[in-house]
This record gives C-alpha cells, sequence and structure tokens, in this order.
C-alpha cells in the first residue's frame, strides 16, 4: 500500500514527529533524529515548512520552503562530513 497526501508519494521521505529539541525523519523504511542543536535551520521554522521535506535521486533530502538540502548519507555518517553551521 502506498500512502498519499494531495496527491504526493509521502512513502519514501516524512517528517514523523517534532518536538523542543529536534525532529524525526523517515526516509525509505529509515528513522533519523536531527536535534536542532545540530540542524539549527528547524528550530523556528514553521510545521508546515518542516512537514514539506521531498526526496530527490534517491539520497538527496530537500525543504523547498526553508532552502534546506541534505544528503541521507550526511544523516548516516555524520563522520565524513565535519562541518558544522554556525
Amino acid at each position: 500500500m502506498t500512502l498519499r497526501a494531495r496527491g504526493r508519494d509521502i512513502s519514501a521521505a516524512e517528517v514523523s514527529h517534532i518536538n523542543g529539541r529536534g525532529l524525526w525523519l523517515c526516509v525509505q523504511d529509515k528513522e533519523y533524529f536531527l536535534p536542532y542543536d545540530e540542524y539549527p535551520w528547524f528550530r523556528d521554522a514553521k510545521v508546515r515548512d518542516i512537514l514539506d521535506v521531498t526526496l530527490a535521486h534517491g539520497g538527496h533530502l530537500h525543504w523547498p520552503s526553508l532552502d534546506v538540502d541534505l544528503e541521507i548519507d550526511s544523516l548516516e555518517h555524520p563522520e565524513n562530513y565535519p562541518l558544522v553551521y554556525e
């Protein structure tokens, strides 16, 4: 079964939970926690903008309203991505 909302396939990437510490992101049957301390772009964002995530090219996550792009590999192997936003 494929879940659909407003005509879009949401089974590939979906924000499943948001709280005061960060957000949980489900991508291709894996779940990732993105704490605001490490991903500050989401801290003061509107919920609707955080929920508006798309998966492109099999490993590229994009939040168009926030102009945020992340590679799934950076979530799985953060040690390979030493640059930190300040």
